[in-house]
């Protein structure tokens, strides 16, 4: 492939918008709650079950067939996401008309489900290779849409909802979808085995930091770092979901919000998720990734331990949504360190295993800290919890730091005797 027939990156990093985007619509589900849960007439904590089905396949299917997506490509893979997430809504709208909540879940849930987490996987390894320069910047814009995309896709559900009816929403949104999906996967593919960016010269090239190891999935199931990331991202999801499935009841107690007020302060929480995103990711460009995620955690520590003794209303909520861009950007700056440990040979698949802690601390989180507040009846012991847990985290990190330091001390070493 030569210089004239590249295509353009950034054209590429906007596609990988457009992907995620559109599954993470999925973020937006509490508007269709009421919608649909009067259409089957059940209580609204059984239409959730659609959700919670979806975000644990996300995380499976990630998991399961990140090897798969390395395999056949991004294009391949980006199609395959768009046609079962498309399925997955198109079938929801059938499933209403037939009035069938176990259709619904098959369709929303499961095949929607695996859409997400192909989708979620697919851009990633080859947006990380066509910005070796900028890792943190490129996979922060496309995890930015996920985190963005209920704030673009909440009002226009309301909307439809109101004008053509549930079922006819989830055709029209499952059309475009798949449209934008398909779209962007067609323009995706990996740039020539050791791309840079035109202009780059010898010491461009040689100020940018080398990958600590280049190895398979497989291979990187063997190394302690690979672990120390795995709970890192637990422990950081767990108490981020907990926190945001807690977040209106939680400032109706501390600050004495209604319940409107809350509901607003829950749609900036939206805000600061996608920024986080970018915001951090960026920042770890600069900051190195190891250092960002210790920055994450040192701070949660005290954020926890202090939340609930914060009697001023601004510094609460700065301390709220300064947690929630650390939620956010932590998801973005994951694959960014996944290709600094362990290179991009296959950094689709290791994400994808990676990704599987998402899928338990979505049960895990808001689990322990409905349990916790129901049996104290404290938010103080709740995120007390919580804190407790971000100094394992904090530990772990400052061992992957170690660890890191140790490798890049020993390349430096057999550099000198080379």
């Amino acid at each position: 492939m030569n210089a004239q027939k590249l295509k353009n990156r950034w054209l590429i990093a906007a596609s990988a918008v457009g992907i995620h985007i559109s599954i993470g619509s999925v973020y937006a589900y509490s508007v269709m709650t009421n919608p649909v849960k009067d259409i089957f007439e059940v209580e609204g904590s059984t239409v959730k079950w659609a959700f919670k089905i979806a975000i644990l396949l996300l995380g499976l299917s990630a998991a399961f067939l990140g090897k798969w997506v390395e395999k056949v490509g991004p294009r391949k893979s980006g199609i395959t996401a768009g046609i079962l997430y498309g399925v997955g809504i198109l079938g929801s709208g059938l499933a209403v008309q037939l009035d069938s909540l176990w259709l619904f879940y098959l369709c929303y849930g499961v095949i929607g489900g695996i859409g997400l987490g192909v989708g979620y996987i697919t851009p990633v390894s080859t947006l990380v290779k066509w910005f070796p320069d900028r890792r943190g910047l490129a996979t922060g814009m496309a995890i930015m849409g996920f985190g963005f995309a209920a704030l673009i896709f909440g009002p226009i559900m309301a909307k439809l909802f109101e004008t053509v009816g549930v079922a006819n929403t989830f055709y029209i949104l499952g059309t475009l979808y798949t449209i934008i999906i398909l779209s962007s996967a067609n323009y995706i593919e990996r740039p020539p085995v050791g791309y840079f960016p035109e202009g780059f010269d010898d010491a461009a090239k040689n100020a940018i930091k080398q990958d600590i190891s280049n190895v398979t999935a497989n291979e990187a199931l063997k190394s302690e770092r690979f672990y120390y990331i795995w709970i890192m991202m637990f422990i950081n999801i767990s108490c981020g979901i907990a926190i945001i499935s807690a977040a209106s009841p939680m400032m109706q107690e501390k600050l004495n919000y209604t319940s409107m007020q809350a509901a607003t302060i829950v749609g900036f929480i939206g805000v600061f998720n996608g920024l986080g995103r970018l915001l951090w990711s960026t920042i770890s460009d600069y900051l190195g990734r190891a250092n960002t995620y210790i920055l994450f955690f040192a701070f949660q520590v005290l954020a926890f331990y202090f939340l609930p003794k914060i009697g001023v209303e601004s510094i609460f909520l700065l301390v709220l949504f300064t947690v929630i861009t650390m939620y956010g950007g932590g998801f973005a700056t994951l694959p960014a360190f996944l290709g600094d440990l362990f290179g991009t040979k296959q950094l689709g698949a290791i994400h994808g295993y990676v990704l599987a802690a998402w899928a338990l601390a979505g049960v895990v989180g808001p689990t322990i800290y409905d349990m916790v507040k129901e049996k104290t009846g404290s938010l103080d012991t709740t995120l007390l919890i919580f804190a407790g847990l971000f100094v394992i985290a904090l530990v772990i990190s400052i061992l992957m730091k170690v660890s890191i330091l140790k490798s890049e001390k020993l390349a430096k070493k057999t550099l000198s005797f080379g």
